[in-house]
């Protein structure tokens, strides 16, 4: 008999334990240990009545019409002395205060710094200077002779790893893949440059996007920017530490279970999963595909989260998914800051509330109580299947990945972390109906969420269940299933309908570690997920706190 410790998993133990499930007999056991830790096996004893036929395709469903909501005109949130969005480094541009050049010579100025610091809180994994210092100088000369492209002209981004860059490689957190560099840029990169965007570099993430805890033994990764003692959430754990910390305004990350919405909230900052096809897929690094990733932006404020989607959203033809989406109207998302939440009615699902550390909801339950304040109502609401999601998109994630790795596995698979070859080793040994049974339950979990937003505009969630965990010096690195359950607790809801889900800073728990509050959408309604985030921001209840080693752009 296999008897696993029930918490984090590191140096000998670890080891031990990959070598148990990838050399003997006892992986089947462990495996069923793991599934159990993760709520797997209690999928199997749910009613059929929960299972629906096998679904054709992954689309999200809109709930509603799309429907015109009364506006306040409250314009976009009051800038306060911190963060430094795109909006104020835009201001300061036109102004005269600083220059395109400056402000990106100070991001990686900073960005080195914070590398250095031990322990270590560098946001970037690759620096494309040459390139954005000729963008640099592009963007000033357009804004001296008043044509700036957009807000976002000049403007620091840093993409997260996983996502084509011209020019860098696509490595995806791995140590084995080469570094080739990408031919041509992703799609949503090729449109921030477009409107101006100047593109840092790449920041580091977990490998392949599989941990939402932040560590990953093939990177220098950074720490938690509010405590270096903590682990700063992934996978776009760079991304979120470079928002963070000032070295840029906002950053593009990706979200299959979490990855952008965990490490936003971890770090005290914004962040938005759209829907499902909303910023095209093409040029994303794993090819293969999946049915739960989304890209989108983290971001200093509800107003940098609306500007990276209006320049990166849109349809193309090589993404099907994104073909579905309705035109965005120009300035529409940025519009939506400014109508206030009155008449909006936000479903509470009070058993998943309840799953969440008390000092973790009770800023979220504050936050809420402004809202009803601003106009609001909260609605009781049941989603049966809530509770399961977590279990479901474990599943799903995990055997789309273990076919994508298909040929990684047979060739590579000493190279991948501990914690990488302890989840494929077990995957593998899932059994053949666990992929199909888990889709038809998404089905069901799809159509009960669709049901409750045709009541009520959006479903509020703690972002997470936890706030960041200690951090792991062993070399090995580790794993750790509860804590990886309590950060993707409520995260999976939004990646298995493929509904817009946003978060939002709203405080700290009994620790001082930062907590968020997130909003779920209908089907391609962004702007009403906005709304909420901007008048937490516009109360204060929603607020970015300022990192001990911060920067800021604007000041030399």
């Amino acid at each position: 008999m296999v008897d696993l410790p029930t918490g984090r998993l590191s140096g000998r133990a670890l080891r031990a334990l990959v070598t148990a499930v990838r050399r003997t007999p006892a992986r089947r056991l462990i495996t069923h240990v793991l599934r159990s830790q993760l709520g797997i096996d209690a999928l199997s004893a749910l009613r059929d009545e929960l299972r629906q036929n096998l679904p054709t395709d992954f689309l999200p469903i809109q709930a509603r019409e799309r429907r015109e909501r009364a506006s306040r005109e409250l314009g976009v949130p009051p800038r306060r002395d911190w963060p430094c969005t795109a909006s104020a480094i835009a201001r300061a541009y036109r102004e005269q205060r600083a220059s395109p050049e400056q402000v990106i010579e100070r991001a990686f100025g900073a960005a080195r710094a914070f590398s250095n610091l031990k322990p270590c809180l560098g946001p970037l994994y690759t620096y494309d200077e040459l390139r954005a210092r000729g963008a640099a100088r592009d963007a000033a000369e357009r804004i001296a002779q008043g044509r700036a492209r957009s807000v976002l002209d000049g403007i620091p981004i840093a993409i997260k790893e996983e996502v084509d860059v011209s020019g860098l490689p696509t490595r995806l957190g791995t140590g084995w893949m080469p570094s080739a560099p990408a031919s041509a840029d992703s799609t949503a990169v090729a449109r921030l440059r477009a409107h101006g965007a100047v593109i840092l570099g790449h920041t580091p993430m977990t490998e392949y996007g599989m941990s939402p805890l932040g560590g990953n033994t093939h990177r220098v990764m950074p720490r938690n920017a509010h405590d270096p003692t903590r682990l700063p959430g992934g996978s776009s754990s760079g991304s979120a530490v470079a928002v963070a910390l000032g070295v840029c305004p906002v950053a593009l990350g990706a979200d299959g279970g979490g990855s952008i919405r965990i490490p936003a909230c971890f770090n005290g900052v914004f962040g938005i999963k759209p829907t499902f096809g909303r910023v095209p897929l093409t040029g994303h690094g794993l090819r293969g595909g999946s049915s739960v990733t989304h890209l989108g932006p983290i971001g200093a404020s509800s107003e940098d989260l609306a500007l990276f989607l209006e320049a990166a959203a849109g349809p193309h033809e090589h993404d099907r998914a994104s073909a579905a989406q309705p035109p965005l109207l120009e300035s529409e998302l940025v519009h939506a800051l400014g109508r206030g939440v009155s008449g909006l009615s936000i479903g509470i699902e009070e058993s998943e509330w309840a799953r969440a550390a008390s000092d973790v909801t009770a800023p979220a339950r504050q936050a809420l109580v402004e809202l009803e304040r601003a106009g609001a109502t909260l609605e009781p609401v049941r989603i049966e299947l809530a509770r399961h999601a977590a279990a479901i998109g474990y599943l799903t994630i995990a055997l789309e990945m273990l076919a994508v790795l298909r040929e990684v596995k047979k060739s590579h698979l000493d190279e991948l972390g501990l914690d990488m070859q302890l989840l494929v080793s077990t995957v593998e040994a899932y059994r053949a109906d666990d992929y199909l049974d888990a889709q038809r339950l998404r089905g069901e979990l799809r159509r009960e969420v669709a049901e409750v937003l045709r009541s009520v505009d959006v479903l509020a969630l703690p972002t997470t269940a936890i706030s960041a965990p200690p951090a792991d010096d062993s070399p090995d690195g580790f794993v750790d299933a509860p804590a990886l359950d309590g950060v993707c607790r409520f995260a999976f809801l939004g990646n298995l309908t493929g509904l817009p889900a946003g978060t939002a800073p709203i405080g700290s728990d009994a620790q001082g570690l930062p907590v968020g509050v997130q909003f779920l959408g209908d089907a391609w309604d962004e702007a009403v997920v906005l709304q909420l985030l901007a008048e937490l921001e516009r109360s204060g209840a929603a607020e970015v706190r300022r990192p001990a080693a911060a920067v800021n752009l604007l000041e030399t």
